[in-house]
């Protein structure tokens, strides 16, 4: 890349340590260079407060915040919900919301005219790949700048010695200085004391959690709630008919509250690095296993245990940057085509912490008490006879040849 033509920079800003110290570091080494600062709306609430004062007070010429809320939860969300998609119990919060925002910031890019696009993701992480391989699709030709695999700077320590020397207005200190991202699905936290898998996350000291509580402060009542979905979309909570968005609001209140949704996990980056991190995934844990109790009635053995198998693909994809890719696009077809018929309510009981079944009915229900049933039924019991020698004719001929 020739550093002399780099004459405008759109950055992808959240206004968090990194890219609140890329601005000024761009200026200074990219030739005093215009940087324009974008910022996707996926639902991170408070962290956009004072975002464009504090974009121009670091050296922004100007900051876009577009609203991607909706779009995020249709196109992106979705689909990974009504797949069953997740990444090592992970659900894909930071993975699936990169692809939304690059795709805004790419038009901003081009109708800004910009000599290339930045970002801060570090050389180490995943966001690094997702970020560029959705660039590469919307603007195959447009050069890439990510200071973190360029700068001299080797830790966030030294993000922050860089931020103070530059006078940029950080909003954490040293002791709370976790790596975070939010947005309306999800929040993560990394590093400090989780760099260590053996220290307990610090669930119920004040400000740790910010969509949940910890399940020993949850209350001592259980909530029931009541989710209906249509072909695999959900489209009312408690008999309120509430737009996806919506709904994922309200769930993250109300699990959030129940202790909900936390996750600790240590995941396997792509990049090869095995990473600690602990997730509040309030509304989505909610709605996975309310999607997955449905299924469970409304789908065949086969196509379900495929549709299982497929999910864990799906998964790597959304995680690994592979969102547009025709593979994605081809299972998300598979996907729509299972949940035709997942239709229906369920009603779950959420206490500290826990989703408990609480019942569940679709009018495309394949389970029938009638056959099912211990009592008298139809089934005539006799036909399993025929059905084992069949099934087990294999078995008895090998162990004929063997001799038993």
């Amino acid at each position: 890349m020739n550093k002399e033509s780099i004459k405008k920079v759109v950055l992808a800003y959240s206004g968090g340590l990194d890219t609140s110290v890329i601005i000024p570091w761009l200026k200074e080494n990219y030739n005093n260079c215009e940087v324009v600062a974008v910022s996707g709306n996926v639902g991170q609430a408070d962290e956009l407060e004072g975002l464009e004062e504090k974009a121009l007070k670091t050296g922004a010429s100007k900051l876009y915040v577009l609203d991607l809320t909706d779009e995020y939860v249709e196109d992106y969300i979705l689909p990974c919900l009504k797949a069953g998609a997740m990444y090592e119990e992970y659900l894909l919060g930071t993975s699936h919301a990169r692809p939304c925002i690059v795709k805004g910031l790419v038009e901003i890019a081009l109708r800004e005219g910009a000599d290339a696009i930045a970002h801060g993701c570090t050389g180490k992480g995943n966001d690094q790949v997702r970020f560029e391989l959705a660039i590469k699709h919307f603007a195959p030709n447009m050069p890439i700048i990510a200071p973190w695999r360029e700068w001299s700077i080797k830790s966030r320590d030294e993000e922050i010695d860089y931020a103070e020397a530059h006078d940029v207005p950080l909003k954490i200190s040293r002791e709370t200085n976790y790596s975070k991202d939010k947005n309306l699905w999800h929040l993560s936290h990394e590093g400090l004391d989780l760099e260590d898998p053996g220290n307990e996350p610090q669930y119920e000291k004040p400000g740790f959690l910010e969509m949940s509580v910890s399940p020993l402060q949850a209350p001592d009542e259980p909530t029931y709630i009541t989710l209906d979905f249509e072909q695999g979309v959900p489209v009312a909570l408690d008999g309120e008919k509430l737009s996806p968005k919506e709904i994922v609001l309200r769930l993250n209140e109300i699990g959030g509250r129940n202790g909900v949704g936390l996750l600790d996990i240590v995941e396997n980056r792509l990049v090869g690095i095995k990473c600690r991190g602990v997730y509040e995934t309030p509304g989505g844990t909610i709605l996975y296993k309310a999607h997955s109790v449905l299924e469970q009635i409304c789908l065949d053995k086969m196509t379900l245990h495929e549709k299982q198998k497929l999910a864990i693909t799906f998964g790597e994809l959304v995680y690994n940057g592979q969102w547009f890719t025709p593979l994605r696009e081809a299972l998300s077809a598979f996907v729509d085509k299972t949940q035709e018929h997942v239709t229906g309510k369920v009603k779950l009981k959420l206490y500290k912490g826990n989703m408990i079944n609480a019942g569940v009915w679709s009018p495309f229900s394949l389970y029938s008490e009638s056959i099912a049933t211990f009592g008298e039924s139809d089934y005539n019991q006799k036909d399993a006879e025929g059905f084992i020698n069949l099934y087990g004719l294999p078995i008895r001929v090998q162990a004929m040849l063997e001799g038993k």
